[in-house]
């Protein structure tokens, strides 16, 4: 059952921006931008107070590098479809399963991202989750 909603054609932008951000992470890096795009989506905390939906979430200004550089824009193919399905069926893995923030640094994960601290680092890249007190939402179950 979806934790957000989605057509075909959100799943499909999902899809697209799963593969421009991680698809150098394989398969679960790519679900763990998932993650952090559903929870975002769910948090109304923060920078993504008013994110309703996958549309508002990928193409708000200045959130994913992919989007404004425009790996984004190539076709999504089946298998991030499906990836994507599971991140908006509520599919979370650890370090993204609370995680508002990720990126990838040149070097060392910092302590902290939008003053927020950091989880772990999967592969290149760095998460980041906020306090409880901060963004409960994220922190509720499905």
């Amino acid at each position: 059952m979806a934790v957000v909603k989605a057509s075909s054609a959100d799943i499909d932008l999902l899809a697209r921006l799963l593969r421009a951000e991680a698809e150098g992470e394989g398969q679960l890096g790519m679900l763990l931008v998932g993650n952090v795009g559903v929870n975002r989506i769910r948090a109304n905390c923060s920078d993504f107070i008013g994110l309703r939906t996958i549309p508002q979430m990928v193409y708000q200004p200045h959130a994913f590098e992919a989007v404004i550089h425009g790996y984004f824009y190539q076709r999504a193919r089946e298998s991030e479809r499906r990836l994507a399905r599971r991140a908006i069926n509520g599919e979370r893995h650890w370090p993204a399963k609370y995680s508002l923030w990720y990126f990838r640094p040149q070097g060392d994960c910092p302590p902290t991202w939008y003053d927020q601290p950091f989880v772990a680092r999967y592969k290149l890249h760095c998460f980041y989750e906020p306090t409880a007190e901060t963004c409960e939402n994220v922190y509720t179950t499905f």
